[in-house]
Formats: C-alpha cells, sequence, structure tokens
C-alpha cells in the first residue's frame, strides 16, 4: 500500500523497471475498483481502468504520468491508501 499523494511518482518509478509482458495493478482498499498498467512492449503501456468508467489507453512512459494522475482521481476520489500489486508472467 502507498500513500496517494506521491503514487505517481513511485508507480512511474515501478513500471520502468517492470519487464515486457507483466503489469502492475493499482487497487483500491476494498478491490472494488482498478487501474491496470500493461507494459506490451519498449515504451509501450496499455492501461485499463475498471471501475466508475471502463476504458482502454495505450500511452508511452511521458504519457503515463499525465494520464495516471488524471485516472487516479476518478478511481480513486476518497482513498488515502492505493493497493499495488505486480503481476509477473513467466519467460
Amino acid at each position: 500500500m502507498i500513500d496517494k499523494a506521491g503514487a505517481v511518482p513511485s508507480i512511474v518509478t515501478r513500471v520502468k523497471q517492470l519487464p515486457i509482458g507483466s503489469s502492475l495493478d493499482l487497487l483500491t482498499f476494498k478491490r472494488d475498483r482498478s487501474v491496470v498498467i500493461f507494459h506490451a512492449e519498449e515504451d509501450r503501456y496499455l492501461i485499463t481502468e475498471k471501475g466508475f468508467e471502463r476504458h482502454t489507453f495505450e500511452t508511452d512512459i511521458k504519457g503515463l504520468r499525465k494520464l495516471l494522475k488524471t485516472l487516479l482521481k476518478r478511481e480513486f476520489p476518497r482513498s488515502n491508501k492505493i493497493r499495488v500489486r505486480e503481476v509477473l508472467t513467466g519467460q
């Protein structure tokens, strides 16, 4: 669990270290809403929003910061903590 206030820099750092084909799940405390960041290719990420709205986005590491900020405000409006779960795929 990480604080929402400093979540974006922390998440971007973890995403940069993520192997291709793996994902990072960001969940609410109750685990009823989530944002999934999937590392598809070198400098290409697929972000899936599952909660109040359901959308899929494709971005690079530069666009990830702004998109994360927007999604965290929309999906975790009253949360102070965010659950972070790393899902690694076998290579």
